[in-house]
């Protein structure tokens, strides 16, 4: 059997997913036809239904939790991993509305995030990810909404933190920051998924023991990252929760949902089983 599979050539992503693509475990006689792509166009795909199997961000996955389950097994989510708000002068809080913002995608959590913590803050340009320093330091735009490694890199190039608005949603709600799962068509069905499951799990775990050692396939996909930027990447994104998201996890995607909710951005409740 053959599935596509889409994730990021982040080094939290391939970090997870090197063995399981590579060899490197057992696939139950599953072939992975896998593509790496930004964050944000792996959001369009999952409402477009394009794969099999991807990583998304949980604001995409809060609309389409109707055609796709979540894997207990891949995600990002935890304690102070949250998306950095900075800009190159100091920011006004009474102006946030003035301001343009670059921001990784509209369909990003890290876009859910700074839409409630400043619903006003509405002039948002889309652009990759990594090119928001580079925007702000050029003055091309007030702010930017950082993620990934650009969170290691944005104090070196001297450009401040407004607001980290993990903090902010941990102060807020008490709960995890639930940044991107990886979720399975739900027409495979359950046993399907729970196989996939136990994979990811397999694969994650080889990582785990070969680290701190880094493989070919995460530094040849790190874009010019530095590897000790790449190991603060993993040791950030890559955590207990990666491995299984346990009522922790699940709470967080919950208060997710509800806070979105109230807030208008997404019509439904959530699903009485956003797993398989």
């Amino acid at each position: 059997m053959k599935l596509t599979l889409g994730f990021s050539p982040c080094p939290n992503d391939t970090f997870i997913f090197d063995a399981m693509v590579n060899g490197g475990v057992d696939t139950h006689g599953i072939t992975f036809d896998y593509v790496m792509e930004d964050v944000e166009t792996l959001n369009q795909w999952a409402v477009q239904g394009k794969l099999d199997i991807t990583k998304l961000s949980y604001n995409t996955f809060l609309k389409v939790t109707d055609r796709y389950a979540l894997l207990h097994s891949g995600s990002a989510l935890g304690v102070g991993v949250g998306p950095l708000l900075i800009s190159k002068q100091p920011l006004d809080e009474a102006r946030m509305a003035d301001y343009r913002i670059a921001i990784p995608g509209l369909n990003t959590t890290a876009n859910l995030l700074l839409t409630l913590a400043y619903p006003q803050a509405r002039n948002k340009t889309e652009m990759l990810f990594s090119d928001i320093e580079n925007a702000v330091l050029s003055g091309q735009y007030d702010a930017g909404l950082i993620i990934h490694e650009n969170r290691f890199t944005y104090a070196q190039k001297g450009l401040l933190k407004h607001r980290d608005l993990g903090d902010w949603w941990e102060e807020a709600t008490g709960a995890a920051i639930p940044l991107g799962g990886i979720v399975m068509k739900r027409t495979h069905g359950a046993d399907l998924c729970a196989t996939v499951d136990r994979i990811i799990k397999d694969s994650l775990a080889l990582s785990w023991k070969r680290y701190p050692e880094l493989t070919t396939f995460i530094k040849c996909h790190a874009q010019e990252m530095e590897e000790q930027v790449m190991r603060k990447h993993i040791d950030l994104y890559v955590n207990e929760y990666t491995t299984d998201l346990g009522t922790v996890g699940r709470n967080a995607i919950e208060t997710l949902f509800a806070k979105a909710k109230a807030a208008g951005l997404v019509p439904m409740d959530a699903p009485a089983n956003i797993f398989y």
